[in-house]
């Protein structure tokens, strides 16, 4: 059994705290907590929408941070009829993780846009989108007052402000720093009063702020103004002034709460010589205000310990790292000081002070940390050249410790490949960020050198290297689904049932139709629900359209056989003019070792599989990356089993006895299901 010392234990229920109350990402990537893709919670023109003016801009709002080297004009496109890219200028706000593109022109009336964004955009631990985001717009006859120009998102203070606040706007672009000052930014008291102050602008979150000179009045109604004299970088004005008012509070603002937990605790004893010293808030800190001289650790005769100073991405734990290993039986003196202050700039109430003692005699280390996981694994082929590398490690490792010296990747000839390194919340798994895609059919190696280290300053035994080799062609992406992600079934007439058929993992929708029929005897697995005519149910079969156009309109493609039967694909575009049947046997899907590998099938006309047919998945191939786009009906066999998503322009039949790990779209027409599973990829 592992033994971990007091300050070890210590350190995990810190960890522990920092996932209990919402530090970590749920685990949805493939059994590696914290690494959730980020994904577009909103677009603007939205999905499918017509009339948009042609003086907009294209934005997308995700769910999380993202790295804003990654959006930028390859990886966030507007396109108009015929694949034409549209010229513009790409930026990203910080403050509401909204990637921004602004045509450098007005665009076309009348004309439908495709707006993409790739999986090369990546959050700020080099996650990538899971899936390629792509949406459709058409534009109206003509301008819209007040579009394109900048806008302001958001603003603060709001009422019951502290008197010594700031005020600040957050702007949707990048704007023209010169036009942002003490004369287009203002901020007045009761009756007009100007208060005194200054303007400063911050590039990175696109954010003005107005700094007071002085505290404001307690109990007051101020009035903040941005003029339409702040213009974006293109010199497009604010369309009208942006006002907003707020009231201060009565009595100056509580202090931060102190630390919540610290490490060692307070009082310990027999802690050992190399351990590091923690404290962990309640609420974020400003880490440019945690430092050297804010927080120091003392031994006997207040004489300063040397170390350097860490912290976490939420700002709420910071680590001070002695550059020495500590005295033995001596009584340390760890203090946060009143130069602290909370991301709004309210400091310490007083200095926050705990004490602990080290063992009298060297601790026996415990074992040093190993690499438990990797990604792309080791020897596994096919890898999509713009993967991110992950190391898993079985305990937290010190973030200061976790760089490109430490978390290697190299071509042929042990040629470095130039990269970003990140460790995320939960400090196990570290990722490397290619700058830019690997070489085709190439063997790379990554490597966690030994200086790697736990936060005890343990570092790995040994160095740990693996290897992988990236695909011979450019990867698919996979299909853009949208929301029709969450169903199992989507039709676009009738629903219609016989038989004991299960629906499990995803909802069943219908729209424009009405009529679903044989619910029960089939039966849907909670939490599936069904959408008849309800505005979820046409949002699915608006980005089912968009998913659907999407596919077909994919250039290239290998030639697909009009029959699968005894066939064996791997990861790409296969595309046939005809019909497709699979008339007997198996056809095998291989991944190659690759389990993000993307399968998709253009089939111009009916896909049919006869009865006891099977679709059989190979080298990790799976169900989700599997998109079959019909142009007409897709009919299963009976007794068959068929894995992916089925797009079909009319109809789609399974017969009776059919399974199904996928989903059943239709357009137009209708699913019809008989005694069948249908589960969720």
């Amino acid at each position: 059994m592992r033994r971990y010392s007091a300050h070890t234990i210590c350190f995990m229920s810190i960890l522990l705290l920092l996932v209990a109350t919402g530090c970590s990402d749920p685990d949805e990537s493939g059994g590696n907590p914290g690494l959730t893709a980020p994904v577009a919670v909103s677009v603007a023109p939205l999905t499918g929408a017509s009339g948009a003016c042609i003086n907009t801009i294209v934005t997308a709002t995700f769910s999380k941070a993202m790295n804003p080297a990654t959006i930028n004009s390859t990886t966030f496109t507007l396109t108009g009829p015929s694949g034409t890219a549209e010229m513009g200028q790409v930026t990203y706000n910080v403050a509401s993780n909204t990637a921004i593109f602004a045509p450098a022109a007005a665009l076309t009336p009348n004309t439908l846009y495709t707006a993409a964004i790739s999986t090369r955009a990546r959050d700020v631990f080099g996650i990538g989108l899971a899936n390629r985001l792509v949406w459709t717009f058409t534009t109206g006859a003509g301008a819209c007052s007040g579009v394109g120009a900048p806008a302001v998102v958001s603003a603060t203070p709001a009422n019951g402000a502290c008197p010594n606040t700031i005020a600040t706007a957050v702007f949707n672009e990048a704007m023209d720093p010169t036009t942002l000052d003490t004369s287009t930014f203002t901020l007045t008291g009761p009756g007009t009063t100007p208060v005194n102050g200054a303007v400063t602008y911050d590039a990175a979150s696109n954010g003005v702020t107005f700094t007071p000179a002085s505290a404001l009045v307690p109990s007051t109604t101020y009035t903040a103004t941005i003029t339409t004299g702040a213009a974006d970088l293109l010199g497009q004005p604010l369309a009208s002034d942006f006002v907003w008012t707020f009231t201060t509070a009565a009595t100056l603002c509580q202090p931060p709460l102190p630390p919540n937990s610290v490490n060692p605790a307070n009082g310990s004893t027999g802690i050992c010589s190399n351990t590091v010293v923690a404290a962990t808030f309640a609420q974020a800190m400003n880490p440019a205000t945690i430092n050297p001289a804010t927080f120091t650790l003392t031994g006997p005769g207040v004489t300063p310990v040397a170390g350097t100073i860490t912290h976490d991405v939420p700002n709420q734990m910071f680590v001070f790292t002695p550059t020495s290993t500590l005295a033995l039986n001596t009584a340390f003196t760890a203090t946060i000081t009143t130069g602290a202050q909370d991301v709004a700039g309210n400091a310490l109430a007083s200095n926050f002070v705990w004490t602990f003692t080290t063992s009298a005699a060297a601790c026996v280390p415990p074992p040093p940390p190993t690499v438990i996981s990797v990604s792309p694994p080791d020897a596994a082929m096919g890898i999509c050249p713009d993967v991110v590398v992950t190391a898993t490690f079985d305990e937290a490792m010190n973030p200061a410790t976790i760089t490109t010296t430490t978390l290697k990747l190299a071509g042929p000839g042990v040629t470095p490949v130039t990269g970003a390194v990140a460790l995320d919340v939960t400090g196990r798994i570290a990722s490397f960020t290619p700058a830019s895609d690997l070489a085709l059919n190439t063997v790379y190696t990554g490597t966690v050198t030994t200086g790697a280290q736990d936060l005890i300053g343990n570092g790995l035994a040994s160095d740990f290297v693996w290897s992988f080799t990236t695909a011979t062609q450019i990867c698919q992406p996979p299909v853009p689904l949208g929301s029709v992600a969450n169903f199992d079934a989507v039709a676009g007439s009738t629903v219609t049932n016989t038989g004991p058929t299960t629906i499990a993992g995803g909802d069943i929708g219908l729209s424009p139709g009405s009529a679903v029929t044989g619910f029960p005897p089939g039966s849907m697995v909670p939490p599936a629900v069904m959408h008849v005519t309800d505005p979820i149910a046409a949002q699915g079969q608006l980005d089912l359209t968009s998913a659907y156009n999407y596919a077909a309109g994919l250039p290239g493609g290998a030639v697909l056989s009009g029959d699968l039967s005894g066939l064996t694909f791997t990861p790409g575009l296969y595309k046939n003019s005809s019909t497709v049947i699979l008339s007997a046997g198996n056809v095998t899907l291989d991944a190659q070792g690759d389990a993000n590998a993307v399968f998709i099938f253009q089939i111009a006309s009916t896909l049919t599989t006869l009865g006891s047919t099977q679709v059989v998945l190979a080298g990790g191939a799976q169900a989700k990356n599997i998109f079959w786009q019909v142009g007409s009906s897709a009919t299963l066999g009976t007794n068959s089993i068929f894995k992916g998503t089925i797009m079909a322009l009319q109809a789609v039949t399974l017969n009776t006895g059919a399974s199904l790990q996928g989903r059943a779209l239709a357009r137009n027409a209708a699913v019809t299901f008989d005694s069948n599973t249908v589960t969720a990829p």
